[in-house]
């Protein structure tokens, strides 16, 4: 486990909590990175392999694209360790231990994430009444139902194409990890003309240069059922989604996705991050190189805390998306633009822009 003193730097963590409750075999850890733009917002991530270091890098990346959004919210996250697939009951009893233990960090607002949903939520909501992400038959916006992290990564999209960078229409998509983000992310491009070539999932991968139907292969999925096993095209291993001839790729499940072993595999024009961290520093750098334009994590996904943002004062999924569509816009073009100029990475501008902002809300606060 790494020193999470080693991990500190200027703007955080302000908090790191481990949780164990062996009644009901909870394992989990919360870090608040930053409150300075406000309370933090951050998913609830369930898996089985999940630790600090990630938690950590996760709940920053939740502070800069925050602040790049100009939200009033901190960064957090946190992380229960298990198998998100277990009976529905042991779920319940889990989700709802981790909100109890979580009561009193009301400097903490939880949403949904990996492995977790709008009804994970709800029993969030029901123990401590301060959560994001809730179904719509408890007034809230419900995030991977009306896809609002796609519809973003799509308005990024649209931006790059803006540009010249893309022409939308007709362009080759390849999504790794064709779950809540994933699939809307393919929707929403296909509705702008965008082919979807490859998806895969934990089980595999399938592939059609001729083009997937994206609302079929969604259907598919909600019944439960695994890319590795749709009824046309090519199927393949898990990794195999890197090696497809692409215009788009859109890495939308774990961290450190494409690293230096594998990043010279990748075959696109344009990456789009809908997961958090999905690809190493040193790979980025490797991109970069290569003249492949890549939007950073917390400025193409950040249309789910956006929409949870406009939840919790009470807005509609109207309101939500409206200020996906402006905030990530803007953002978007201004990284691009600075990047450019600056001859620099698109991670390096996005985070010298968020952080001025984080640094200009600290220097209003008593913060620590």
């Amino acid at each position: 486990m790494p020193d999470v003193f080693a991990l500190a730097d200027s703007l955080g963590p302000k908090k790191v909590v481990h949780i164990y409750e062996p009644s009901v075999s909870l394992r989990a850890i919360l870090v608040i990175d930053n409150t300075a733009c406000g309370p933090a917002v951050g998913g609830v991530r369930m898996a089985p392999d999940v630790g600090l270091e990630e938690c950590f890098r996760l709940a920053r990346a939740m502070t800069m694209k925050n602040a790049a959004a100009g939200l009033p919210h901190g960064g957090g996250k946190s992380i229960i360790i298990g198998d998100p697939k277990m009976a529905a009951g042991d779920k319940e009893r889990l989700i709802r231990a981790f909100a109890g233990a979580i009561r009193d960090l009301v400097d903490y607002i939880p949403g949904p994430d990996m492995g977790t949903d709008e009804r994970c939520m709800a029993w969030v909501k029901d123990e401590i009444g301060r959560v994001a992400g809730l179904p719509r038959e408890l007034g809230g916006i419900p995030l991977d139902e009306v896809g609002a992290t796609g519809f973003g990564i799509m308005i990024a999209a649209t931006v790059a194409e803006d540009e010249g960078l893309v022409a939308l229409k007709g362009a080759r998509v390849a999504i790794q990890g064709f779950g809540a983000v994933g699939k809307h992310a393919a929707r929403f491009l296909a509705e702008k003309g965008a082919i979807l070539v490859a998806a895969s999932d934990s089980q595999g991968t399938v592939i059609d240069p001729q083009g997937i139907d994206v609302a079929r292969l969604m259907a598919w999925k909600q019944e439960g059922r695994s890319v590795r096993d749709y009824p046309s095209g090519r199927k393949a291993g898990l990794d195999a989604v890197i090696d497809v001839d692409c215009d788009i790729w859109i890495p939308a499940a774990r961290p450190d996705v494409v690293r230096k072993e594998n990043v010279d595999r990748l075959r696109a024009r344009l990456v789009l991050q809908g997961a958090n961290i999905p690809i190493t520093a040193e790979a980025e750098a490797v991109l970069h190189r290569r003249g492949v334009i890549n939007v950073p994590d917390f400025i193409a996904n950040a249309g789910g805390v956006i929409c949870a943002a406009v939840e919790i004062r009470g807005g509609t999924t109207a309101e939500a998306f409206r200020s996906i569509e402006e905030k990530i816009r803007a953002n978007t073009a201004e990284v691009l633009a600075a990047a450019q100029k600056g001859d620099i990475l698109p991670r390096q501008a996005a985070v010298a822009m968020a952080e001025r902002r984080v640094r200009a809300a600290m220097s209003y606060r008593r913060w620590g």
